[in-house]
């Protein structure tokens, strides 16, 4: 295949225009080869703005950008993940997370969530939106086999530590993570699989066995020691819905940011706020709070339902 144009390739996803399923592939196997090079732990230095889950929400993301700059001028750590399945434009979005990677490796950090696994994305939505835009499985399988090349975590300034879930009881330091065997699908349990799946719980000291049947939740104890052991002093991560855009638990030592304003979760009418975190250099963070993009209304579930030929959405947006 030819050597393709990056930068057009962006150009036509932020006009929410498929990519070619070919191109798609090099893209993805390109990427592998960058992702494949970071560490579990990746390091960064403020500035530097933390966006959460997306989830599918290709206006929201747009929107994020629209409030926080676009790369490279801005630095971006997608600490939630969770880039797909619930939304209506999974394919959209991920393809230009993925393109964005590639093009500004430095720039824009890419965290694995749990929804970026081959079990989960089959059940929500992902897999079948990536069958009926392209008639085939092809597009699903090069994203999937991407996702297991993704870092597992990122430090900021040697003092935050990003993760998409929460902590687990096998790892006590950021050097047990390191070592981790990351390159591969999501265990259904183990070290990964707490890093992506965990919660905090602001009424318990401990960890406890998780509600969502996967991870765990853990107390202020476990954070506290974590944070001290590692000579850290926040903990950022998302994975849950925050009705103000964001939450701050223990003292302020773990934050919890939300970036999908329309809510999936809730039928797009929950009224939740979404918001991105700014991090800035000698500890400042600044969480802004932001509303829905103006395009959900025009082209939103609503608009989607009328289209059909039942006039139903897809189950998997249910």
């Amino acid at each position: 295949m030819a050597p393709f144009d990056l930068d057009a390739c962006i150009q036509q996803l932020l006009r929410k225009q498929l990519l070619h399923e070919a191109l798609l592939r090099e893209i993805c196997t390109k990427t592998k080869e960058v992702l494949m090079r970071e560490s579990n732990v990746v390091h960064v230095s403020s500035p530097v703005t933390v966006v959460g889950d997306i989830h599918g929400q290709f206006y929201d993301l747009i929107e994020i950008f629209r409030i926080g700059g676009f790369a490279p001028n801005t630095n971006y750590l997608f600490s939630a993940s969770d880039y797909v399945d619930r939304g209506l434009f999974s394919v959209e979005t991920i393809s230009l997370l993925t393109c964005l990677k590639l093009r500004y490796p430095d720039r824009v950090q890419l965290i694995r969530g749990n929804h970026e696994s081959r079990a989960v994305t089959q059940n929500y939505g992902f897999y079948t939106e990536c069958m009926r835009k392209y008639g085939s499985s092809h597009a699903w399988t090069y994203f999937t086999d991407m996702f297991d090349f993704l870092t597992l975590s990122v430090v900021i300034d040697d003092r935050v530590f990003c993760v998409h879930g929460g902590l687990s009881p096998s790892i006590h330091s950021i050097d047990q993570i390191k070592v981790l065997d990351r390159f591969r699908e999501i265990p259904p349990d183990g070290p990964i699989a707490d890093l992506v799946w965990s919660d905090p719980d602001a009424e318990k000291e401990d960890f406890a066995i998780s509600p969502r049947g996967a991870g765990y939740t853990f107390g202020s104890g476990v954070v506290h020691k974590f944070l001290e052991i590692n000579q850290m002093s926040h903990i950022l991560r998302a994975h849950q819905l925050c009705m103000e855009g964001y939450t701050s638990l223990f003292d302020g030592h773990l934050s919890t940011v939300w970036c999908v304003q329309s809510s999936p979760y809730c039928r797009y009418r929950c009224g939740n706020s979404a918001s991105i975190l700014e991090v800035g250099p000698g500890g400042s963070m600044y969480f802004n709070v932001f509303e829905a993009a103006p395009e959900n209304d025009r082209d939103g579930p609503s608009q989607q339902a009328a289209q059909s030929a039942n006039g139903k959405l897809p189950e998997y947006f249910l």
